[in-house]
């Protein structure tokens, strides 16, 4: 059996065990974990959705543990009844439901392998995924997701059924394979007796591949990362560690994409090892209904991306402009912010903790902020997938709301650096888990990492496993990075908190042969100009540097960028004394021209040698979006669609 990876999705891969400590920890798989939390939890509720209760009303309608894997059984027992076999695989594309939840683990309980898709992925696409993982069945929410399955079915030789939840589906469709409801659907494996689901859960082993996650592909066809069962039951278990004790009291709210690992990990597979409550968003929740709910809910944990708390804080700032508070007022909230932020920066690990000795009054000040916000009983926010502002983090420090950075990938089944409530150091991603094992490469600075949570290997992609897992057992991250050596000298190094500095692939190679970070030098840009909400650096074979700037502007329904200024953009129109209201506009404004020019002196100032100074920008028509492929899922850049995209401003640059 080979040890190191595999790219077989039926093939069994040795578990990575450690001798000691975490790295030692039983292995097991997802569905004796579920089981046990089943024996442990099973009166408690699990899961939350609001739904139409009848008389136009959304009211919360719930599950228990065990009645949440009572329908994860029928949905598995009805995928046997149409001939799914042992490691075949079952693709999910919609929003966050229960449903979502049932597949998922109803592809696990059948001993098959379960693949979310990205809800905005295009026809062609979806078909990619589901031709790669040979999907047999495909479940869908609503006739919107469902119209892409009917345009590619046909093509889909795997293919048995569709699955539809949310909603009916439209009886006048056609289609090459059977089409039903997900209620129908749970209905074909009524005779199928439960010793079959007990068959294929005793041949399952953790070293069998349990999950695929694809990469939102920032170049070429997305890969499928190979997620084992002791990955997914290793890393929940190991991550919850590094917090305080989760338990069926606890609950926190779905609205990420769950095809992406963190949503997995956070939404399916730590509340299954603590047994925490899960409430489901509605679709729009980015779209401004998750503040509602994070009122409603109360979550005790909570995860954004950074966009997420960007978009806070804006909201945030523009309610504090609004709000013409009394002198008195203003002082008094100042005077709390600063006390917690001290407390907060004396909490960094290293810093030896304790709070002034007035916190207690500014608690009680900044707990009305926190309730506003729906996050009064959040022992832990997160934050990761991509950079996020130091400003942000030092104004959330500030009401007393600490955001733990994190980092991790697909193919270390999610977290591997984390700040944690008890250690934590701003402006950082953490320290790395408990039993895993991580070093900087010398020749490049990559961040390299090793433990029983990386991946099995990139499904039918040996040359591109290859790549990425080294003979050693290796990960390399294609991540550069540093770790700080001012840390417990009794753990062996790197032990310290983990900084990203740039990505390999992402490096800019000058005509003159320096190699450039961008991203350290976006992040500088960033900060020398709050109105900035984008920007790329440009250079690569180039004789100079050159940056692209977007402006914080209001996005359309469907997500795209308008060329209206909303937020910290129109703040600083006004405080420079500009009438720009469009992107438009501040183009042609002397003032916004003296602003990137300061700006970009300022954040020149910041850079290490000559060769990483910007010497011209220009000011894009938007801002970057997923919707216009610039951003991923995720919301990582894609350079090449945005170079692409904005050519001509670029040339424009260097002519």
């Amino acid at each position: 059996m080979n040890t190191i990876y595999c790219t077989e999705p039926s093939k069994e891969l040795q578990v990575r065990m450690g001798t000691e400590g975490a790295a030692a920890l039983p292995s097991m798989t997802v569905m004796d974990r579920f089981d046990k939390t089943c024996a442990e939890f099973g009166d408690q509720q699990a899961l939350h959705e609001k739904q139409d209760d009848g008389t136009g009303s959304l009211k919360w309608k719930s599950w228990t543990w065990n009645e949440y894997r009572g329908e994860v059984d029928r949905f598995a027992k009805s995928l046997i009844s149409i001939g799914f076999e042992a490691h075949d695989s079952v693709n999910i594309i919609g929003f966050n439901a229960p449903s979502w939840f049932f597949a998922n683990m109803g592809a696990i309980a059948a001993g098959g392998v379960a693949a979310g898709i990205y809800t905005t992925n295009l026809p062609e696409a979806c078909k990619y995924v589901s031709e790669h993982s040979k999907a047999k069945v495909v479940v869908v929410e609503g006739n919107k997701q469902l119209s892409k399955y009917l345009q590619i079915a046909k093509d889909l030789k795997n293919l048995k059924a569709l699955v539809v939840y949310g909603e009916a589906p439209n009886p006048a469709h056609k289609c090459s394979v059977p089409i039903h409801s997900f209620e129908d659907f749970l209905k074909l494996g009524d005779q199928i007796p439960a010793s079959k689901l007990v068959e294929r859960k005793q041949a399952q082993k953790p070293g069998h591949c349990c999950t695929l996650i694809y990469t939102s592909g920032t170049t070429g066809n997305p890969k499928a990362v190979m997620i084992s069962h002791d990955n997914l039951c290793w890393t929940s278990s190991v991550m919850l560690s590094t917090i305080d004790a989760l338990g069926p009291q606890d609950c926190l709210i779905s609205y990420l994409p769950l095809s992406h690992i963190a949503a997995q990990m956070l939404d399916l597979h730590c509340p299954m090892v603590s047994g925490s409550q899960v409430y489901f968003a509605q679709p729009d929740a980015l779209r401004g209904s998750l503040g509602l709910t994070l009122k409603e809910v109360k979550p005790t944990v909570f995860f954004g991306v950074p966009r997420v708390w960007e978009k806070i804080y804006e909201k945030m700032q523009e309610v504090a402009k609004v709000n013409n508070k009394s002198f008195v007022k203003r002082n008094i909230g100042a005077w709390a912010k600063g006390k917690a932020m001290s407390k907060n920066m004396k909490a960094q690990f290293g810093e030896g903790g304790g709070a002034p000795m007035t916190f207690f009054i500014a608690k009680k000040i900044l707990g009305k902020i926190r309730a506003a916000l729906g996050l009064q009983r959040c022992i832990a926010c997160y934050t990761g997938a991509a950079p996020i502002e130091r400003k942000v983090l030092d104004y959330f420090a500030s009401i007393d709301i600490p955001i733990l950075e994190l980092f991790g990938q697909s193919e270390c089944t999610g977290p591997h650096t984390v700040n944690t409530p008890t250690a934590w150091k701003i402006g950082t991603c953490g320290r790395p888990l408990p039993g895993t094992e991580s070093k900087i490469d010398p020749a490049n600075g990559e961040i390299c990492y090793r433990g029983r949570h990386i991946f099995m290997g990139y499904m039918y992609m040996a040359d591109k496993t290859k790549e990425t897992i080294d003979e050693e057992g290796w990960l390399h991250s294609g991540d550069v990075g540093k770790f700080d050596e001012d840390d417990d000298p009794n753990v062996v190094k790197p032990s310290g908190f983990m900084s990203i500095t740039g990505r390999i692939k992402e490096l800019i190679i000058t005509a003159g042969g320096e190699n450039i970070p961008p991203v350290m030098i976006e992040n500088e840009f960033k900060i020398a100009m709050p109105a900035v909400a984008n920007c790329m650096v440009i250079g690569d074979k180039r004789k100079f540097l050159t940056i692209c700037l977007t402006l914080s502007v209001e996005m359309n329904d469907d997500g795209s960028p308008t060329n209206k200024l909303t937020g910290q953009a129109l703040e600083t129109a006004k405080s420079i004394g500009s009438t720009a209201t469009t992107t438009e506009e501040a183009k042609s404004c002397a003032k916004f021209e003296q602003y990137f020019n300061k700006g970009m002196e300022t954040a020149n100032g910041q850079t290490t040698s000559r060769a990483q100074r910007v010497a011209k920008w220009t000011l894009l028509n938007g801002d970057f979006s997923e919707s216009t492929g610039e951003l991923t899922p995720t919301l990582k850049l894609k350079r090449s669609v945005a170079a692409t995209n904005h050519s001509e401003a670029i040339e424009a640059m260097y002519k």
